[in-house]
Parts: structure tokens; sequence; C-alpha cells
């Protein structure tokens, strides 16, 4: 354990569950790095992921974005394709793009496509599958409303999903962001995963909450920061 992550954890109380203001402000100040670290959120809910009708995922938008702006790329056909260009696409097209990305290009965050473009998307599913990249009609990223989604993921839409542990990881931002800045869109996910709850999951839903940075210690957080049903 390097010297500085020991000073951070001297910052920590042992054993203590903090509210969430009081993480983001430990985080504040264990965010020594030379760069500035992204903050994370780690989720532990009580679910069995090995269960269909358990899954948890969705989207949030959160209202301070992540610090940094999402390369959005969008695949449609006819007028679709300007509709993307002017809700702010850093690029979009038809056919083309589909080649283009068949060939490697894969320099963007998030695809988007129309329903009716899909079908020149599926079959470069082996390329788009395995890095998240694949449009997909439950994240939202499969819709006609391309206005709508493109503006939601520029102004710092996130998607979040349970791994196989029944975890969710997410980003909650930069370290250089004001303290409020953070405990907003830290309550903006976490309102999120309660409203994903499954109706089948039994016992306490989010179990343990813990925030951290780039390089720095886990912080636990209350889980009852989040209301329940």
């Amino acid at each position: 354990m390097s010297r500085r992550l020991l000073e951070s954890k001297k910052l920590l109380e042992k054993g203590k569950k903090y509210s969430l203001a009081e993480a983001v402000a430990v985080l504040k100040k264990s965010a020594t790095a030379k760069f500035d670290e992204t903050v994370e959120v780690h989720i532990r809910l009580g679910i069995d992921p090995k269960k269909s009708d358990q899954n948890v995922r969705g989207n949030v938008v959160l209202p301070h974005g992540l610090g940094r702006s999402k390369r959005v790329v969008v695949v449609a056909k006819g007028e679709k394709v300007k509709e993307a260009q002017a809700a702010g696409a850093d690029e979009a097209g038809d056919a083309e793009l589909v080649e283009k990305i068949s060939k490697g290009w894969l320099d963007f965050d998030v695809l988007v496509a129309t329903p009716d473009a899909m079908k020149d998307l599926s079959k470069l599913g082996k390329v788009l599958g395995p890095k998240g990249l694949m449009p997909n009609p439950k994240s939202g990223t499969v819709t006609f409303d391309l206005a709508r989604i493109v503006k939601e993921l520029k102004a710092g839409r996130i998607e979040f999903k349970a791994d196989d542990y029944g975890i969710i990881h997410g980003i909650l931002g930069k370290a250089s962001f004001p303290e409020k800045n953070i405990v907003e869109n830290a309550d903006a996910l976490l309102n999120a995963v309660q409203a994903a709850r499954p109706n089948t999951a039994k016992g306490p839903y989010i179990r343990t909450i813990t925030l951290c940075t780039t390089m720095g210690p886990g912080v636990g957080v209350q889980p009852e920061v989040v209301a329940t049903k």
C-alpha cells in the first residue's frame, strides 16, 4: 500500500458508515493524486443475479454530468441522420458509417441506432457486443427519438446494470466537482436504482454503498440514504 493511500485511510473512522454528504467530504480530502480522479460508487444489492426476474438495469441523467463529454455516434437512415446531427451527435450516417465501424473504427463512447438500421448493425455483433457498444432497446439506444437520446447522453445520461455478483458499479463525476454536485449525482443514481427494484427481491434491497476515487480508499455510506418503497 502506497504512503499516499495510507495517509488517505487515516481520514476514515474504522467501521463507520457515513452519510452521503460526509462521505463526499472525505473523498474530496483523500483525492490527492496528480490528476483529476474519477468518483465511483459501488452498490451491493439484495438480489439473486442468477434469476432473470431479478436483473437490475436502467439509466439516469446525472444532473451535473460526468465531467467529460461522451462521444455519441448514430446510425440512422434518411432524415433521421440530420436529426441526430442537429441534436449534437459527434457523427451520424447510414451504410457508410456501418462500413467504417466494420473496418475497426470504434472512436466513440455510445452507439445509437434507429430500429430500421439495426439489421445493418447486427452483423457487427461480435465486434460491438464484447465492448458493450451494441445498441439495445432496453437501454434506450435503439430508438427513433434521436433528438432526446442524443441530448440526454451528452448531458450525462448513464446506464447501470447489476453484475454477476449483484453489484452495480457507477461513476458520479470528478473529484474536482463541488461536493454538492457529487451528492446530487449520487442521489439521482441511487434513486434510479431504488426505482428499478424487482418485485421478486426479498429483504433489504440496497445492502451496502461504497464511494471511492480512482486512487483513494473506499468510504462506506449508510444504505438508509435511499428511501425504501
